[in-house]
This record gives structure tokens, C-alpha cells and sequence, in this order.
């Protein structure tokens, strides 16, 4: 059976993935991962679709996301405690955040590194902006597939952005999961519906500068859902919380 083979979560939405060993995953996801987001001067949200770059940027949160830490590219590390300022709403793409501005170092260090003004929110609750689907998976075959599709070698997972990714599957296994239940570490996820997929999935996950034409290739071997859907990997919902870790197997439940 396939076996989680890598664990991606990011602190702040659209910056650089942190690799874990290890999530706990609870009823809304994991707790650290996409609490905070970036906003202009204006309050619109700045994502790597509009900044590509900030994906060089590396992020760091405790659970209670009371501490942000975010390593540049030179090396460069600002942290410090997370103090907050006004409450703000933020429409992410269709959903609403309610959070509020952080204040502290981080805005002055990343307006700097994308060129304009920004500053960083926190999420209140735990998702963010979920209202469902907690979790994403993906195996390796369905990654291999569309590699041989776009007609390159190894095609780096992480552009996908997705919280599991499992190694030992075929190309999209995960699907033939869809309405069913399965077990991973001490967690049971119902795997819920395919994952709809946009212009991010076509940068370059450490640089982000677009490379590879992804939506394209997965429209021509997989076609569209709905006329318009370009559907790559699976969500899954949480039927019992618990710890998931590295060479965990899927285990297929009835």
C-alpha cells in the first residue's frame, strides 16, 4: 500500500512549505498551518500568484501561533511574539478570513523582499478560512504521470501544496478512495472530492517563477470537471483527529 512519504504545511499562506516528520491533524487541520496571510497596504490579500517570490521565504509558528519566525533567503531569520492590532476581514479567493493585523517586524522585512507594502494577518480559529477539507493527498504515481504528460523528468511535488503526499501509489489511486474512508497513522480521513487546481501549481515551488505548464497538461489526459475544473489530488475530512507520520501506510477501510 502507499506510505506518506512527506508532510507539507505553511505558517503563512503562500510562502515557502515547511516539511514535517510529523502533523497532528485535528478536526480543522493542523493547527500551525495557514494561520497567518499577507495583505497590501489596502487589506487585499498578496499571494503567490501575484508574487511569486515569496515562496523563497521560509515560515515558523507554534501551535498557538504566538510566535512567528520567517527565514529569507540570505539567510536572514526575524522572529519575535506575535502582538495583535486591529480585526480585519479578508476575501481569499471566494472564502472570508477574520483575523487581525499582527504587528511587529515581519511587514517592514517582507515588504522589502516583494517590492511594495505589505503587512501579515492571523487567522483567529484554527483553518482559517475552511469551512471543510482539511486535509490533501496526492501519491507519487498521479505525480509521475503528469511528469511523463509535460514530458520532463522529476516534477517536484510540492508545487501542488499539498498537506500529505504518499509514496508507493499508482498514478491516481487516491481517486478510486473518493466516498470512502481511510486510515493514516492514528487518523481516519474521508476522502471527500478531487482537488481543483490553479495557476500556482505552475511555478517553480523554490522560486516560484513559472516553469512548467501544469493546468495545460493535466486538461489534456485528464479533461475537465464541469467544463472548467482541472482536477489533481483529493481532499479528505477528518473523522478521528490524531498524529501522522513518515512511512505511515494508507490503510483502506471498509
Amino acid at each position: 500500500m502507499p506510505h506518506v512519504s512527506r508532510l507539507n504545511i505553511a505558517p503563512v499562506r503562500s510562502l515557502g512549505l515547511e516539511t514535517r516528520e510529523e502533523i497532528d491533524l485535528g478536526p480543522d487541520g493542523v493547527a500551525e498551518d495557514r494561520r497567518f496571510y499577507v495583505i497590501d497596504a489596502g487589506g487585499r490579500l498578496v499571494d503567490q500568484l501575484t508574487s511569486g517570490e515569496m515562496v523563497q521565504v521560509g515560515s515558523w509558528t507554534d501551535p498557538d501561533a504566538t510566535t512567528l519566525r520567517l527565514t529569507f533567503p540570505d539567510g536572514t531569520v526575524v522572529e519575535d511574539e506575535v502582538q495583535l492590532d486591529g480585526a480585519i476581514e479578508t476575501n481569499i479567493h471566494g472564502r472570508t478570513a477574520v483575523g487581525h493585523v499582527v504587528e511587529g517586524p515581519w511587514a517592514a522585512a517582507l515588504s522589502e523582499f516583494v517590492g511594495r507594502e505589505v503587512r501579515v494577518a492571523r487567522c483567529d480559529r484554527v483553518g482559517g478560512t475552511r469551512s471543510g477539507h482539511p486535509a490533501t493527498l496526492v501519491s507519487d504515481g498521479s505525480v509521475d504521470a503528469l511528469s511523463a504528460v509535460l514530458g520532463v523528468g522529476d516534477l517536484d511535488s510540492r508545487r501542488f501544496r499539498m498537506l500529505i503526499e504518499l509514496a508507493g501509489g499508482a498514478a491516481h489511486e487516491e481517486d478510486t478512495w473518493v466516498g470512502g474512508r481511510i486510515g493514516l497513522g492514528e487518523s481516519i480521513l474521508r476522502i471527500s472530492a478531487p482537488v481543483a487546481r490553479c495557476a500556482m501549481t505552475t511555478h517553480d515551488p523554490s522560486t516560484g517563477e513559472r516553469d512548467y505548464d501544469t493546468l495545460r497538461a493535466i486538461k489534456e489526459y485528464r479533461g475537465q470537471v464541469n467544463g472548467k475544473d482541472l482536477m489533481f489530488g483529493m481532499f479528505g475530512e477528518v473523522e478521528r483527529p490524531g498524529v501522522i507520520r513518515l512511512g505511515d501506510e494508507v490503510r483502506v477501510l471498509a
